[in-house]
């Protein structure tokens, strides 16, 4: 599987927006993109941002914003860009309801990891059980009625000693619901568009396909 080893926090200065890819970082005086809100390179402080751009400028960064949230690859962005399009309804809404019921993302969301990042790094090393049984693939497209719990073995792990401390602090979005004394959560409903605080225009991503 494709990564980053670059540093991340030039994704966010490229897009002139924080993408919180970097967990609690993102809120602490310590991020990049409170010292330096420009774009990276050379011709980034000359004002990036404030030259008018193209549509097609402004539908590929839409997508960009997209693929770095979430952390998806180009092929397999488009691949769920291609499934969203053979759904009846609104493609950009079913492209982000498909992202957003990804494994990582649930885990991320039920407040188990500080980014989608560490999700994804935490279900690859099998610290989650899914419907009772271990499963380490974080792309995984969730079902309503799947449940999701921190696999015993790892309960004792001091990372999720901490987690456990620091439940509550992130508020869970209506389709999860959670067990805090099982350290388990399970999808009750298909996520919905108004649920997601994501700032994104996904009809300009189906734009930028539709090219």
């Amino acid at each position: 599987m494709a990564r980053r080893t670059d540093p991340v926090c030039r994704l966010c200065r490229r897009e002139g927006m924080k993408l919180f890819l970097k967990g609690e970082r993102c809120y602490s005086p310590k991020c990049a993109f409170e010292k330096r809100n420009f774009a990276p390179g050379m011709h980034g402080k000359k004002g990036a941002f404030k030259h008018k751009e193209s549509d097609y400028a402004l539908q590929l960064r839409e997508k960009q914003k997209a693929r770095r949230i979430y952390g998806v690859q180009e092929r397999q962005f488009r691949r769920y860009f291609r499934n969203a399009l053979r759904v009846q309804g609104m493609t950009g809404v079913t492209l982000l309801v498909t992202l957003e019921r990804r494994l990582d993302n649930a885990v991320y969301r039920l407040g188990l990891a500080d980014s989608r990042a560490q999700a994804r790094q935490l279900v690859l090393h099998g610290h989650f059980l899914l419907n009772g049984h271990k499963h380490n693939i974080p792309s995984y497209l969730l079902e309503v009625g799947d449940t999701i719990e921190v696999n015993p073995t790892s309960r004792g792990n001091a990372y999720f000693k901490l987690a456990a401390e620091r439940l509550g602090e992130r508020s869970i979005p209506v389709w999860l619901q959670f067990d805090s004394n099982r350290m388990a959560g399970r999808v009750v409903t298909p996520p919905d568009r108004q649920a997601m605080d994501l700032p994104l225009n996904e009809q300009l991503i189906v734009e930028y396909y539709s090219r």
